[in-house]
């Protein structure tokens, strides 16, 4: 019965072997005609050899006449291993040379430096990797993409795209790069681009970044700004922008912040854009064409889409409800904080108003939205 083991034993290792050999004859041919140091994708028959390796691993050492074909396979995996490393950084190194030469072009070739900071924003965001974060920071891209961004003569699309490359860099990694964001000169010079990418990009950093960045915008008088912007601004799409931005410092800033955002004439702009076309002047002209499309046959699939389509053409409608709900459900301000805030908007929502019933309004609004 031994015996018949041992037998069987040695007939699969035989086989084994005689599939490794196989498969060594087969990687030899390739190699001669696709030197694996010309390609980058790893032959199947190297993985061949490599795989069956450590099956026959035993069989080799322990036969002198395959002892030095096993040394050979030992520092075959090894070299290997590191081609295949090295093959990853180089890869990468070109990567994080391209985009450095090409965004420090002088020249402002728009379509070059957008199609490269697209594709960097992509690989971005197929997540977080040590050695490209490292190859990252070796190349200072970050630098680079700030300088681009504080130059006010650069074209308004490349800052915007290197802007959402921004907020990439901070979702590839947060413990990195948001101290970047804090020590440098980004959202200051986000402020002043009069475009709707550029609030949307603030936005989107303060929902990242939450208090810490916050609190620099409010020491370096940031916030005020934005208010002012907003109070000042024509232009509806960067209205919108910005009124989203608000409303995520609104949540998470503190009181000294939210305070700062009234003394600025936040409530009173709120209380102008929901009495405009924008907001809830519309409302009894939104109720006049549901009821009209309610009757028309039965078309009640379109009419919800139709209300759907009105609703979104009213963006400030319970604007100042709105806020008002951030800043209460909100985590940066106690409850008592959140109580005072909130008399405060009250007493800016009368004075603001020019009729007793559109006070009563929006502080119903605001009232109404309110958490129990």
């Amino acid at each position: 019965m031994e015996a018949a083991m041992e037998q069987s034993k040695n007939d699969l290792d035989s086989h084994s072997l005689l599939e490794f050999l196989e498969a060594l004859k087969k990687a030899s041919k390739d190699m001669q005609t696709n030197p694996i140091f010309i390609t980058n994708d790893p032959q199947p028959s190297m993985e061949s050899i490599l795989n069956l390796e450590s099956e026959v691993d035993t069989i080799l050492s322990s036969d002198p006449n395959f002892f030095k074909l096993s040394q050979l396979l030992c520092s075959l995996k090894t070299l290997s291993e590191k081609l295949r490393r090295f093959q990853e950084h180089s890869l990468k190194s070109f990567f994080s040379r391209q985009i450095t030469k090409t965004l420090e072009e002088v020249a402002d070739i728009e379509e070059e430096k957008v199609r490269v900071l697209k594709r960097f924003e992509r690989r971005l965001s197929q997540g977080f990797d040590r050695d490209f974060q490292e190859v990252v920071l070796r190349g200072k891209v970050f630098a680079i993409l700030e300088s681009i961004l504080c130059d006010s003569t650069r074209s308004t699309r490349v800052r915007e795209h290197v802007a959402h490359t921004v907020v990439a860099l901070v979702r590839f990694n947060r413990d990195v790069f948001v101290g970047m964001v804090l020590m440098s000169g980004i959202v200051q010079a986000l402020i002043p681009m009069a475009s709707c990418c550029s609030r949307q990009v603030v936005c989107s950093l303060v929902t990242l970044i939450r208090t810490p960045l916050i609190d620099e915008m409010g020491l370096r008088g940031e916030i005020p700004r934005i208010v002012s912007l907003f109070c000042s601004s024509e232009d509806l799409s960067i209205e919108v922008g910005t009124m989203d931005c608000i409303c995520q410092i609104a949540y998470f800033g503190r009181m000294e912040v939210v305070e700062s955002m009234l003394e600025k004439g936040l409530i009173e702009k709120l209380v102008e854009l929901q009495r405009s076309t924008n907001g809830d002047n519309l409302i009894e002209t939104h109720q006049s064409k549901e009821r009209e499309m309610a009757v028309v046959g039965e078309e009640g699939e379109r009419s919800g889409m139709e209300i759907d389509e009105i609703e979104r053409d009213l963006p400030f409608a319970g604007c100042v409800a709105r806020f008002s709900v951030q800043v209460e459900v909100g985590e940066g301000l106690g409850p008592a904080e959140k109580k005072e805030i909130k008399v405060e908007i009250l007493r800016r929502i009368g004075e603001a108003s020019v009729s007793e019933a559109e006070a009563a309004t929006i502080i119903a609004e605001v009232l109404w939205g309110s958490s129990p």
